[in-house]
């Protein structure tokens, strides 16, 4: 009986269970919310939670503490004035370790099983950007475990010295990953196209950021030999005209979320750039009105009567946050004055780094990344320097400080003007505060310049392993002390 039994029992079991599936078949799945999806997908959304984490709310704040904008109304003008709170940064960290660490390592996982390793590589790099975003912002993060919430729920913080000698390492391993040539990377890359060469370029940049940060300025240099070569590799952010899904995110804020919370009145930036201002950073060889009017919408263009950020998105008016515009992430502008930094740093002398500032300045003559609409419409001019430009005296010297310092003084701002919107800005102005060739902001409040972000309220709940005792914002970041 059990013979016959028992295969006749289990095929009508599994008839009456086909059966019943078929009722119900896919009825607990939400087609909107994928537990799955194959590689390419998932590199997408990386890289686009990565495109929020350098262009978001972040940057947003950091720019009102850099000195390129000013906190004008309701929360805003507190955070100018640092009156923040945990809570404030828990979409940021998400953005972070839910959105682009989480799912770079799930493409990583999935392209080596395919033995993909452009794609593998790609994620890395994207990673890598993310977590030294992180970093700079935060200090000490996790790393290793992070990312992973199903093995580790309470992943450990790691020392911030430990996550910049592992992020460099990621790097090298996504280079590797990229000169093999094995693997295809398409569309799904929003950047490149799945260009080796350009993603190469973008890792060396962004090794050379990372050992500028910790002063390692030589080994910074020889990376950034390697690192952008032309405008056209930079790695930009691409934005579209349709709300709510492809807009230039400042743009978006700026006019549609919060219309008037940020402005530029009296920013530091603006000063540094406007002809008509007492700071103003021209001389004979250099005119910035049209990188101004790129930048800013100057006092008595706006109904606010005060300057803002210029969103324009006219064809004959295009500024730097206009709908669609690009969003720099990491560039031929920033690897350039990174060798004319380093340059000088690393000993290498005053007419080798001024080759490379020059450079820089010819690139801005032809135009640079400043829009055509003003090119056209306004007066720019940067002429070559000198090396008597930067002696006691000189147009660029003239309170009588070194040579050297003073070559590095204009360096240093030009960093600080060209990283405008990014937090790459205040990385410099923290990383040089104090020194005599600082960038030279006040305080928007008080006596001191804020360190840091404080670590999000989330966090801190819900991971065992957060510190204990959390920094505020004026705590230094452990590579600044």
């Amino acid at each position: 009986m059990k013979k016959i039994y028992k295969p006749v029992a289990v095929l009508m079991l599994g008839l009456s269970l086909f059966s019943c599936e078929k009722i119900v078949e896919d009825l607990n799945v939400d087609p909107n919310n994928p537990t799955d999806a194959p590689a390419n997908l998932i590199l997408t959304g990386t890289q686009l939670s990565n495109v929020v984490v350098q262009e978001g709310i972040a940057s947003l704040l950091v720019s009102i503490w850099s000195g390129y904008a000013t906190g004008h109304d309701r929360q805003w003008r507190d955070y100018a004035n640092y009156n923040i709170t945990s809570g404030n940064f828990d979409s940021e960290w998400n953005n972070v370790f839910r959105g682009t660490v989480n799912n770079a390592r799930i493409t990583i996982d999935k392209a080596m099983m395919l033995n993909n390793r452009k794609m593998a590589g790609i994620a890395k790099i994207v990673m890598a950007n993310s977590l030294a975003t992180a970093t700079q912002l935060w200090g000490d993060i996790p790393l290793e475990q992070a990312g992973q919430i199903q093995e580790y729920p309470n992943p450990m913080f790691e020392s911030q010295a430990d996550v910049y000698t592992k992020l460099l390492a990621l790097l090298d391993e996504a280079i590797a990953d990229l000169e093999t040539g094995i693997g295809t990377v398409g569309a799904e890359d929003i950047h490149f196209g799945g260009d080796a060469t350009k993603w190469i370029q973008t890792a060396y940049t962004l090794k050379a950021r990372l050992l500028t940060d910790t002063e390692q300025y030589a080994a910074a240099y020889t990376a950034a030999e390697n690192g952008i070569s032309t405008y056209a590799n930079s790695l930009y952010a691409p934005h579209g005209q349709i709300a709510n899904i492809n807009q230039n995110q400042f743009y978006a804020f700026l006019t549609q979320t919060r219309p008037g919370d940020i402005s530029a009145a009296s920013a530091y930036n603006v000063n540094l750039l406007d002809p008509a201002s007492s700071t103003y950073r021209g001389n004979a060889k250099t005119d910035e009105s049209a990188r101004f009017l790129f930048y800013y919408r100057p006092v008595g263009v706006n109904t606010s009567g005060v300057a803002e950020p210029n969103t324009s998105s006219t064809a004959t008016a295009r500024g730097f946050f206009a709908m669609d515009a690009r969003f720099p992430m990491v560039t031929y502008q920033e690897n350039i004055l990174t060798l004319a930094e380093t340059a000088l740093r690393s000993g290498m002398g005053v007419e080798q780094a001024l080759e490379y500032l020059n450079s820089y300045r010819n690139f801005l003559s032809a135009g640079g990344y400043v829009d055509p609409t003003y090119q056209t419409t306004a007066a720019s001019k940067y002429e070559p320097y000198e090396a008597a430009d930067f002696a006691a005296g000189g147009i660029e010297n003239q309170d009588g400080i070194s040579q050297e310092d003073a070559l590095l003084r204009e360096i240093i701002q030009e960093r600080y003007v060209t990283f405008y919107g990014t937090h790459l800005g205040w990385n410099d102005e923290r990383r040089t505060r104090g020194e005599v060739y600082e960038v030279g902001l006040s305080p928007n409040a008080g006596t001191e310049l804020p360190w840091r972000f404080i670590y999000p309220q989330n966090e801190l709940n819900s991971n065992s392993n957060a510190p204990t005792v959390v920094p505020g914002i004026f705590s230094k970041l452990p590579i600044y002390e």
